[in-house]
């Protein structure tokens, strides 16, 4: 099998023994994830969805996901004005969910609801439409954050990638990326309204269901603009299992996907310590894609609860390099807001 291997027909995501039956990248959601093909404990199953959101500068952030033993539901509200930039991030935890979500097993339908006392959060998907809809009570400082967002999803390319993990043969990873998602509607929080512009406003989903083993560290970057007077947007990203069959880094130019091998991001370190806040490089092994990443937050977690250990850096700031289309346009960009992260969970 290539090194970059495109699954083009659909069919079943695991065989009968709980495999993968084609690792591999494609441009739809076509392989099809049924849950009854698991074999794997349900305890090693994680279903999320993921939406971020980016205006000019701040963003907002929502996860709803069920990983088997724990469920985290979650808002983060990301502001870059001024001279100090902040972001809060509330989170509910559930203890042992399994499976009580009821997440979808496609990204293409299905609507997502959760709610307690103080998180309400729905997310609906129409043919064209997603729509995500929150209320969370205390979310900080004791007052409440409300929201009513729309992504625009017409017909275009996304990123879905389909990989196992080599120790372990049950154990697989799919995921799909959807970029450059028009967006519009608002998030208020603390007597300030942010209001997204669709003529310049993205958001991204990322949604992943698997079996994943207990140690892992990966690195992840995704953002959204315009170029040339088109939607422009890239995931990169590495590290999610055994990536042999394919890897998910993409550029997506006016609807259509564009194809990068291997990337790399070079974090700057001072005395074998990373430094977060200053100057990242990345680069793709074709040289298609070539950035330099500014910093502006590290939204930084980390726990150790022993059986659960998460050391997280989703850093925020602004990017500028270029990126090279498969028929060899080269389309330069500039001051383009995303994100670039370095994760390492125990889970």
């Amino acid at each position: 099998m290539s090194r970059n291997h495109e699954v083009i027909a659909a069919h079943p995501l695991l065989d009968k023994e709980g495999k993968l039956l084609e690792p591999g990248w494609s441009k739809k959601l076509i392989q099809v994830y049924d849950k009854t093909k698991i074999k794997a404990s349900r305890l090693r199953l994680k279903e999320w969805d993921y939406y971020l959101v980016l205006g000019d500068d701040f963003g907002v952030a929502f996860t709803i996901s069920d990983d088997g033993y724990i469920g985290l539901q979650s808002i983060s509200l990301l502001d870059f004005s001024g001279e100090t930039p902040w972001e809060h991030t509330e989170t509910v935890l559930n203890a042992f969910p399994m499976g009580r979500l009821h997440l979808p097993q496609t990204s293409d339908k299905g609507n997502i609801w959760y709610g307690d006392k103080r998180l309400g959060l729905t997310f609906l998907k129409f043919r064209n439409e997603r729509i995500i809809r929150g209320e969370f009570l205390r979310f900080c400082d004791d007052k409440t954050l409300r929201c009513d967002i729309h992504l625009a999803q017409p017909d275009m390319d996304t990123m879905v990638i389909a990989t196992p993990w080599s120790e372990d043969a049950k154990a697989f990873y799919y995921n799909q990326k959807i970029n450059c998602m028009r967006a519009s509607g608002w998030v208020e929080y603390n007597g300030r309204r942010y209001e997204f512009d669709p003529s310049r406003h993205f958001g991204t989903l990322d949604w992943g269901r698997g079996v994943w083993t207990y140690d892992n560290r990966w690195y992840w970057s995704s953002g959204n603009g315009i170029v040339n007077g088109k939607p422009f947007g890239f995931n990169l990203g590495y590290g999610f299992g055994y990536t042999a069959a394919a890897t998910e880094n993409m550029i997506f130019y006016d609807g259509k996907a564009n194809k990068l091998d291997d990337v790399y991001f070079d974090i700057p370190e001072n005395f074998g310590r990373k430094c977060y806040t200053s100057r990242w490089e990345i680069h793709s092994s074709d040289g298609r894609f070539e950035a330099i990443f500014e910093p502006v937050l590290d939204r930084a977690a980390k726990i150790d609860a022993k059986l659960i250990v998460t050391d997280q850096h989703q850093v925020f700031g602004k990017m500028k390099g270029k990126a090279v289309l498969d028929d060899g346009t080269v389309l330069p960009f500039r001051d383009l807001l995303c994100f670039a992260e370095d994760v390492h969970n125990k889970y």
